[in-house]
Protein backbone atom coordinates (compact mmCIF):
# COMPACT_ATOMS: atom_id res chain seq x y z
CA UNK A 1 0.00 0.00 0.00
CA UNK A 2 3.44 2.24 1.03
CA UNK A 3 4.75 1.97 -2.53
CA UNK A 4 1.49 2.38 -4.65
CA UNK A 5 0.31 5.62 -2.14
CA UNK A 6 4.34 6.90 -3.22
CA UNK A 7 4.11 6.16 -6.83
CA UNK A 8 1.12 8.14 -7.16
CA UNK A 9 2.46 11.38 -6.08
CA UNK A 10 2.86 13.95 -8.47
CA UNK A 11 6.64 14.52 -7.93
CA UNK A 12 7.32 10.80 -7.12
CA UNK A 13 9.77 10.24 -9.71
CA UNK A 14 12.07 12.98 -9.14
CA UNK A 15 11.82 12.69 -5.39
CA UNK A 16 13.12 9.14 -6.14
CA UNK A 17 15.69 10.70 -7.93
CA UNK A 18 16.79 12.82 -5.41
CA UNK A 19 16.69 10.23 -2.75
CA UNK A 20 18.81 7.66 -4.57
CA UNK A 21 21.23 10.42 -4.64
CA UNK A 22 21.31 11.15 -1.31
CA UNK A 23 21.84 7.45 -0.57
CA UNK A 24 24.19 7.22 -3.24
CA UNK A 25 26.23 10.28 -1.75
CA UNK A 26 26.19 9.24 1.60
CA UNK A 27 27.67 5.35 -0.24
CA UNK A 28 30.69 6.65 -1.80
CA UNK A 29 31.65 9.03 1.27
CA UNK A 30 31.37 6.10 3.40
CA UNK A 31 33.84 4.18 0.61
CA UNK A 32 36.54 7.07 0.59
CA UNK A 33 36.14 6.93 4.34
CA UNK A 34 37.32 3.44 4.58
CA UNK A 35 39.57 4.35 1.82
CA UNK A 36 41.04 7.20 2.63
CA UNK A 37 39.85 9.22 5.60
CA UNK A 38 40.34 6.75 8.32
CA UNK A 39 44.42 6.35 6.96
CA UNK A 40 47.07 7.58 8.61
CA UNK A 41 48.80 8.54 5.24
CA UNK A 42 45.34 10.54 4.27
CA UNK A 43 46.08 12.42 8.06
CA UNK A 44 49.31 13.13 7.87
CA UNK A 45 49.73 14.98 4.40
CA UNK A 46 46.49 17.03 5.53
CA UNK A 47 48.29 18.09 8.15
CA UNK A 48 51.30 19.08 5.89
CA UNK A 49 49.46 20.76 3.49
CA UNK A 50 47.60 22.78 6.98
CA UNK A 51 50.86 23.48 8.39
CA UNK A 52 52.40 24.52 4.99
CA UNK A 53 49.76 26.76 4.27
CA UNK A 54 49.60 28.73 7.32
CA UNK A 55 53.54 28.92 7.27
CA UNK A 56 53.78 30.35 3.50
CA UNK A 57 50.47 32.62 4.86
CA UNK A 58 52.86 34.34 7.55
CA UNK A 59 55.61 34.17 5.32
CA UNK A 60 53.67 36.37 2.76
CA UNK A 61 52.98 38.89 5.26
CA UNK A 62 56.11 39.42 6.99
CA UNK A 63 57.73 39.36 2.76
CA UNK A 64 56.55 42.80 2.54
CA UNK A 65 59.05 44.02 5.17
CA UNK A 66 61.60 41.52 4.51
CA UNK A 67 62.07 41.38 1.14
CA UNK A 68 65.06 38.53 0.93
CA UNK A 69 62.73 36.05 1.84
CA UNK A 70 61.35 34.61 -1.47
CA UNK A 71 63.94 31.69 -1.93
CA UNK A 72 62.38 30.54 1.17
CA UNK A 73 59.28 31.28 0.26
CA UNK A 74 59.36 29.74 -3.14
CA UNK A 75 60.49 25.95 -1.31
CA UNK A 76 57.59 26.44 0.91
CA UNK A 77 55.55 27.18 -1.93
CA UNK A 78 56.75 23.66 -3.86
CA UNK A 79 56.53 21.79 -0.67
CA UNK A 80 53.26 22.32 -0.82
CA UNK A 81 52.33 21.62 -4.47
CA UNK A 82 54.08 18.16 -3.69
CA UNK A 83 52.19 17.77 -1.11
CA UNK A 84 49.14 18.46 -3.04
CA UNK A 85 50.24 16.55 -5.46
CA UNK A 86 50.36 13.74 -3.13
CA UNK A 87 47.32 13.74 -1.49
CA UNK A 88 45.40 14.29 -5.26
CA UNK A 89 47.26 10.82 -6.19
CA UNK A 90 46.07 9.17 -2.87
CA UNK A 91 42.84 10.18 -3.46
CA UNK A 92 43.03 8.64 -7.00
CA UNK A 93 41.84 4.95 -6.02
CA UNK A 94 39.18 5.97 -3.87
CA UNK A 95 37.73 8.00 -6.88
CA UNK A 96 38.16 5.24 -9.52
CA UNK A 97 36.01 3.12 -6.86
CA UNK A 98 33.49 5.70 -6.81
CA UNK A 99 33.24 6.56 -10.33
CA UNK A 100 32.24 2.29 -10.25
CA UNK A 101 29.46 3.31 -8.13
CA UNK A 102 28.27 6.37 -9.86
CA UNK A 103 28.41 5.11 -13.15
CA UNK A 104 26.25 2.05 -11.95
CA UNK A 105 23.86 3.91 -10.31
CA UNK A 106 23.67 6.15 -13.11
CA UNK A 107 23.09 3.15 -15.32
CA UNK A 108 20.69 1.63 -13.25
CA UNK A 109 18.62 4.97 -13.18
CA UNK A 110 18.74 5.68 -16.87
CA UNK A 111 17.24 2.34 -17.48
CA UNK A 112 14.16 3.12 -15.01
CA UNK A 113 13.39 6.48 -16.13
CA UNK A 114 14.71 6.17 -19.79
CA UNK A 115 12.64 8.78 -21.89
CA UNK A 116 9.97 9.95 -18.61
CA UNK A 117 9.46 13.65 -17.56
CA UNK A 118 10.73 13.82 -13.97
CA UNK A 119 10.45 17.10 -13.37
CA UNK A 120 9.22 20.69 -14.69
CA UNK A 121 11.70 23.39 -14.51
CA UNK A 122 9.94 26.59 -13.93
CA UNK A 123 12.21 28.21 -16.52
CA UNK A 124 13.37 27.25 -19.75
CA UNK A 125 17.44 26.25 -19.63
CA UNK A 126 19.79 28.35 -21.43
CA UNK A 127 20.29 26.37 -24.94
CA UNK A 128 23.89 24.91 -24.07
CA UNK A 129 21.96 22.76 -21.04
CA UNK A 130 18.71 22.02 -22.74
CA UNK A 131 20.79 19.58 -24.31
CA UNK A 132 21.29 18.04 -20.86
CA UNK A 133 18.24 18.67 -19.32
CA UNK A 134 15.93 17.37 -22.06
CA UNK A 135 18.65 14.84 -23.04
CA UNK A 136 16.01 11.64 -24.46
CA UNK A 137 12.79 12.65 -23.63
CA UNK A 138 10.10 13.19 -26.31
CA UNK A 139 8.47 16.45 -27.16
CA UNK A 140 9.84 20.10 -27.77
CA UNK A 141 8.95 21.31 -23.91
CA UNK A 142 12.08 22.64 -22.81
CA UNK A 143 11.01 23.09 -19.15
CA UNK A 144 10.93 18.82 -19.11
CA UNK A 145 13.84 17.49 -16.59
CA UNK A 146 15.04 14.31 -17.75
CA UNK A 147 16.74 11.90 -14.80
CA UNK A 148 20.53 12.82 -15.92
CA UNK A 149 20.13 16.65 -15.47
CA UNK A 150 18.15 16.22 -11.99
CA UNK A 151 20.62 12.97 -11.06
CA UNK A 152 23.83 15.34 -11.61
CA UNK A 153 22.68 18.60 -9.95
CA UNK A 154 21.29 16.02 -6.92
CA UNK A 155 25.04 14.48 -7.19
CA UNK A 156 26.98 17.62 -7.38
CA UNK A 157 25.42 19.24 -4.50
CA UNK A 158 24.42 16.59 -2.03
CA UNK A 159 27.79 15.02 -2.29
CA UNK A 160 29.86 18.45 -2.01
CA UNK A 161 27.59 19.13 1.23
CA UNK A 162 28.15 16.13 2.58
CA UNK A 163 32.24 16.45 2.43
CA UNK A 164 31.85 19.73 3.98
CA UNK A 165 29.00 18.40 6.89
CA UNK A 166 30.97 15.51 7.78
CA UNK A 167 34.56 17.03 7.70
CA UNK A 168 36.55 15.35 4.36
CA UNK A 169 36.70 18.98 2.28
CA UNK A 170 40.12 19.20 0.58
CA UNK A 171 42.48 21.28 2.97
CA UNK A 172 42.11 24.80 2.46
CA UNK A 173 45.95 25.47 1.45
CA UNK A 174 45.37 22.09 -1.33
CA UNK A 175 45.85 23.51 -4.89
CA UNK A 176 43.01 22.60 -6.87
CA UNK A 177 40.56 22.11 -4.32
CA UNK A 178 37.83 21.26 -5.92
CA UNK A 179 36.64 21.79 -9.70
CA UNK A 180 36.68 25.70 -9.09
CA UNK A 181 39.35 26.80 -6.54
CA UNK A 182 38.62 30.17 -5.61
CA UNK A 183 41.58 32.79 -5.95
CA UNK A 184 43.39 33.67 -2.27
CA UNK A 185 41.78 37.07 -1.48
CA UNK A 186 45.29 38.30 -0.15
CA UNK A 187 47.06 37.90 -3.78
CA UNK A 188 44.65 40.70 -5.00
Amino acid sequence: MASTLFSNLKYSDGLTIVGVSICTAVICEAISWVLIYRTTSYNSLKSNIDKASKKLETMKTLESKKPNKSKKIDRFETSLKDSSRDLSLFKFKSGFVVAIVLFMVFAFLNSLFEGKVVAKLPFVPFRIVQKMSHRGLPGNDMTDCSMAFLYLLCSMSIRTNLQKFLGFSPPRGAAGAGLFPLPDPKTN
